[in-house]
């Protein structure tokens, strides 16, 4: 063990600092339990508080109002360009020689009333926030360029997260780019092809794990405990600061009016602490004057959060995940805290869908032209759910995120449209059709086609 531990050294003996080894710009920064108030230096990758173990949050003092017109004035192009930081004055204000960006953010917001009215809102209502447009193709790229750029920041050497493939991604790719190592554990057999496939492209160390997403982050955490590798899952309150972006820009686009619900996926539930801790230090600035409702939607089958909401936060229970939206087949959510808080910021609500429910909302945002990996869909699913449960009224106006492109899991538009269910295709299946090499068989293809 004292091999590895001389080769993977503490943080602050490399990286962006002076010659005393403290890093950098790093001076002011804190961080704060969100327990017991402790509060500690920014300037190492603390990702749990070390009087009481509870989460952390970047502490950002945000004195006075924020005007929306200076956002990315003044900025270097390297932080103008990026959707995460052009936002600076709300950020952790790092060293800028140690900012790894690909020009992350700056997504789509998409409407479209055949998703309103599939949602039971009205014209107009309803908009969707595509993440899947980020560089690596999902939402975690915003956390990753300020947590590897953190990483940089303390001198850390290696980087490192469990993931059941979206952040294996991104962290792969934000490692690549700043030329560190990256080890990546991931769920052995369970997470799709596409997402380890860029995994793997990109030169992150990959270790398939024999359990599932939550005994490889426990794993990774011993890890994490016993030597100097940098952990980037979202227990890390650098990785959540960017996710906050979806929330800024998303709002930015809507010219600073609140919608009355966003409805988002729970897995981990960094987003659910990102967004609410987001929206709190908007109405600190004075850039809005309300708070929307977050509707966190959890997989049936993968819904301890909903659980624990349901029984009025009095007992959590991790469960053993199962559900084919396998961006959120999560048993044991990292940020539970975190995400009570948020939802208990906005009053939000908490439901669950069926995977039959998360794939057919899916069929449908695909078939707007739009697409989605499974996961995302379910924002549609339980944005539907809500209204037809009279949680949300129908002339609520609600934008829906969207984490990943539909890409991340070709496997699964496969099996939805390909293969039969019970015998029978499903309703909004679209196979291809079978025709021979002649013109009147094509035709009748075109015949269809035309008429529906």
């Amino acid at each position: 063990m004292s091999a590895v531990r001389d080769d993977v050294r503490a943080p602050a003996e490399t990286g962006v600092g002076d010659d005393a080894g403290t890093p950098a710009g790093l001076v002011d920064l804190r961080v704060r339990c969100m327990v017991c108030d402790a509060t500690y230096p920014g300037d190492r990758p603390l990702t749990r508080c070390e009087a009481c173990g509870g989460l952390l949050d970047v502490d950002l003092a945000l004195d006075g109002p924020v005007r929306p017109e200076a956002f990315g004035v003044g900025l270097p192009p390297v932080l103008r360009s990026s959707g995460v930081w052009r936002y600076w004055s709300l950020l952790p204000a790092l060293p800028e020689a140690a900012i790894v960006s690909r020009a992350e953010g700056n997504t789509p917001l998409y409407w479209d009333d055949r998703l309103a009215a599939y949602a039971g809102l009205g014209t107009g209502q309803l908009g969707f926030k595509h993440e899947g447009h980020n560089p690596t193709a999902s939402f975690k790229d915003r956390g990753m360029t300020v947590g590897v750029s953190h990483a940089r920041a303390v001198g850390a050497r290696i980087v490192a997260c469990a993931s059941t493939g979206n952040t294996s991604a991104s962290l792969a790719s934000y490692a690549a780019a700043a030329g560190m190592p990256a080890l990546v554990l991931i769920p052995e057999g369970k997470i799709s092809g596409g997402k380890l496939s860029q995994t793997i492209a990109y030169g992150a160390r990959v270790v398939q794990v024999a359990g599932d997403f939550d005994q490889a982050l426990a794993l990774l955490r011993q890890l994490t405990d016993a030597y100097d590798v940098y952990l980037v899952n979202s227990v890390n309150p650098f990785r959540l600061e960017g996710q906050k972006t979806i929330i800024f820009e998303l709002l930015e686009e809507l010219g600073w009016r609140v919608p009355d619900v966003i409805a988002l996926p729970g897995g981990n539930l960094g987003n659910t602490a990102a967004f609410g801790k987001a929206l709190g230090e908007l109405m600190r600035v004075g850039l809005i004057d309300r708070l929307p409702k977050l509707a966190v939607i959890q997989a049936a089958g993968a819904a301890p959060f909903a659980a624990y909401h349901a029984s009025g936060y009095r007992a959590f229970a991790a469960v053993v995940a199962e559900t084919v939206a396998t961006a959120i087949k999560i048993g044991n959510p990292a940020s539970t805290p975190r995400a009570r808080r948020s939802v208990e910021l906005t009053q939000g609500v908490v439901t669950t869908v069926s995977d039959d429910e998360i794939l057919d909302a899916k069929a449908a945002i695909d078939r707007a032209g739009i697409g989605c990996e499974p996961a995302s869909a379910a924002s549609l699913a339980g944005l539907r759910r809500l209204v037809a449960d009279g949680a949300i009224a129908p002339d609520a106006t609600a934008v829906g995120i969207l984490t990943g492109h539909v890409l991340k899991d070709a496997d699964a538009v496969v099996s939805y449209h390909l293969e039969d269910r019970d015998d029978a295709p499903r309703p909004s299946a679209n196979r291809p059709v079978r025709v021979a090499a002649e013109l009147p068989a094509l035709e009748r293809v075109l015949a269809d086609a035309l008429h529906g």
